[in-house]
């Protein structure tokens, strides 16, 4: 009786203890860590307790294999075989994370190198065999016709002619009516709206020579804030991939694959997982966000529950179990929550976006050395940016190589093609036959230094007066290396009142650029001595007027000064006119493929 006694009793306090349940939990839900899931708006501000929303961005992060033949010569034999292309189409990246955390500093002189003309390579794309599917490789001979060949007549005079007469005789209709006969010919004057001085779609073009500078930088100015990032992983494989695409270190992955060893499904995690990745600023890598807190997710229709599990980074550093965060409903595409406070630069966000697609870091240098002589790579990009790339597949003969490069910055598209020259030399160029290379530098000094001053009328910070300020003021530390900003000569080499020591450089077609508030001159160059672009010339001060280390950079054409920043310069470099045919059929095939469907293989993913 008294063992009975104690055997139910213990049997009730065990049934207590456990609620009632007469099954063992899952080792993620006996922690309790579940949270309820409570709908909430997808944009709320993490940064703050207000209940302010922030701009959500749709991101695209594409990555196809697309096939095409192409033609080759191999030991002077012509081939055509199919060749597969990598094509990339991407939302540039709106946070910067540790992915791109040991990017070389910014430096618009060392980009000069990465836009020199490259040497040809063994592909030769030709246009004429695009849309031509081979099995295998296929030889292509070619011999003189016989002398007697006479080609078969598939059209006879009679056919011709009557074909002929029907068009110009045939009728046209304007509103169900007859018009008369069609005219077999295009008309070549301008019609009646081309003649309109108010056309109805409003004046087209893009202003040139216009700065544009929001009313305040508050926001921008402010440190790094909390933003989250929502995705799917389309294609089934390691998640360590993943996670180092979006900004965890090898380190952070370990880490992570440790705490989530006992807590993933038995069958692994299903493809079309969902992620939702919360990125917030850490005091030792202020320009850069880290995973604050990650959360998997079973795809929607998915048996088990939705929450697989959530590792968040301790104040250790460490990343440990964490609670679910509050439920939302994921949506269909995949999006960002922007904090404009964490927009980084062009420069970094290219080379972000560059690495989350494994491009090699040369290839990742000549893209932003084909824009940085138009584009202020310092400037934060803005929310919805996007990028475009198109290189060849890597093949047991031949490395993979860039062809083309779209980049679209605030509505603005800027496109270079790679085109290679009969006479061997290889380079990229605009639709316009263009290289991006200018024949002066915008900001002439290593590193490219933080602007302080724009050109235009400000309030003298010396004198505190109104007064038109003829250059840009880019700030650095003193003895900061400055270079010519473009091929010329020397005509001023001394010191010049406010300016304290200052250089001028004629350069050729009217343009003069100055450089004030040197600390000191290089030895050896003078009044006379003729500099190439790039060249070291001095180093930055504070002499002169100055309130603190910058050089004052200005340039003139025809003696007129203008905005280094946004003056419209001339290239370096155009496209022969006696290439210009076979560039636009080289335009045309980089669009097709661009424009063509993905090959079965393809590896689309979204990261």
């Amino acid at each position: 009786m008294t063992g009975l006694t104690s055997v139910l009793l213990m049997g009730a306090a065990l049934y207590v203890s456990f609620q009632g349940q007469d099954t063992f939990s899952t080792a993620y839900a006996a922690l309790k860590l579940a949270s309820p899931r409570i709908e909430q708006p997808l944009a709320t501000d993490l940064t703050s307790k207000s209940s302010r929303m922030r701009p959500v961005a749709a991101t695209r992060s594409d990555l196809e294999i697309i096939e095409a033949a192409i033609r080759q010569t191999v030991d002077g034999r012509e081939i055509i075989r199919n060749q597969p292309f990598v094509r990339i189409q991407a939302t540039l990246a709106t946070t910067a994370t540790s992915l791109s955390g040991d990017v070389p500093a910014y430096d618009p002189v060392a980009i000069l190198n990465k836009t020199e003309p490259l040497s040809k390579t063994v592909l030769d794309v030709a246009t004429d065999v695009y849309g031509t599917d081979v099995d295998g490789e296929v030889a292509v001979s070619q011999a003189a016709l016989p002398a007697d060949f006479i080609p078969t007549r598939n059209v006879s005079d009679q056919g011709a002619a009557d074909f002929v007469r029907g068009v110009a005789q045939s009728a046209y209709l304007i509103d169900g009516e007859s018009q008369g006969p069609a005219l077999a010919y295009a008309a070549l004057a301008p019609n009646l709206r081309d003649l309109s001085a108010t056309p109805e779609s409003g004046p087209t073009g893009i202003a040139e020579n216009v700065t544009v500078v929001p009313k305040t930088l508050t926001a921008t100015e402010d440190g790094l804030g909390r933003t989250e990032r929502f995705l799917t992983v389309r294609e089934l494989g390691p998640l360590a991939d993943t996670l180092v695409r979006n900004g965890f270190t090898r380190t952070q992955v370990s880490m992570v694959e440790s705490t989530l060893a006992n807590l993933m499904p038995a069958g692994g995690l299903p493809e079309g997982i969902r992620l939702r990745i919360l990125y917030g600023p850490l005091t030792k890598a202020p320009e850069s966000l880290v995973p604050y807190r990650m959360s998997i997710y079973r795809p929607e229709g998915a048996p088990g529950d939705r929450h697989i599990a959530t590792v968040a980074l301790s104040d250790t550093g460490q990343y440990v179990v964490g609670l679910q965060p509050d439920w939302v409903e994921f949506p269909a595409e995949d999006v960002e929550q922007i904090n404009v406070g964490n927009l980084p630069s062009i420069y970094r966000s290219i080379w972000e976006t560059g690495r989350k697609h494994d491009l090699t870091d040369d290839t990742i240098e000549r893209i932003i050395g084909m824009f940085a002589y138009d584009i202020d790579m310092t400037k934060r990009i803005t929310a919805g940016d996007t990028i475009e790339i198109l290189e060849t597949g890597t093949t047991p003969e031949a490395a993979s190589e860039l062809l083309y490069v779209g980049l679209n910055l605030g509505g603005t598209m800027r496109q270079f093609y790679r085109f290679t020259a009969p006479d061997g030399s290889v380079d990229f160029f605009d639709p316009e036959g263009e290289t991006g290379k200018r024949f002066l530098n915008r900001r002439p000094l290593e590193g490219g230094g933080t602007l302080r001053s724009r050109f235009g009328y400000r309030i003298h910070p010396i004198f505190k007066t109104r007064r038109l300020h003829t250059g840009v003021d880019l700030a650095a530390p003193t003895g900061t290396p400055i270079y010519a900003g473009g091929d010329g000569t020397i005509t001023y080499y001394k010191w010049q009142s406010g300016y304290g020591n200052k250089i001028e450089i004629q350069h050729v077609n009217g343009y003069e650029t100055a450089y004030g508030h040197l600390s000191r001159f290089v030895d050896g160059i003078g009044i006379g001595t003729q500099v190439r672009q790039g060249q070291l010339i001095g180093y930055v001060g504070s002499t002169g007027q100055s309130t603190g280390p910058h050089l004052h950079y200005e340039i003139k054409i025809n003696g007129n000064l203008v905005d280094p920043l946004s003056v419209k310069l001339p290239k370096d470099n155009v496209l022969a006119p006696q290439y210009r045919a076979e560039f636009d059929r080289t335009i045309a095939q980089i669009n097709d493929l661009m424009a063509r469907e993905p090959a079965p293989v393809s590896v689309a993913q979204t990261n």
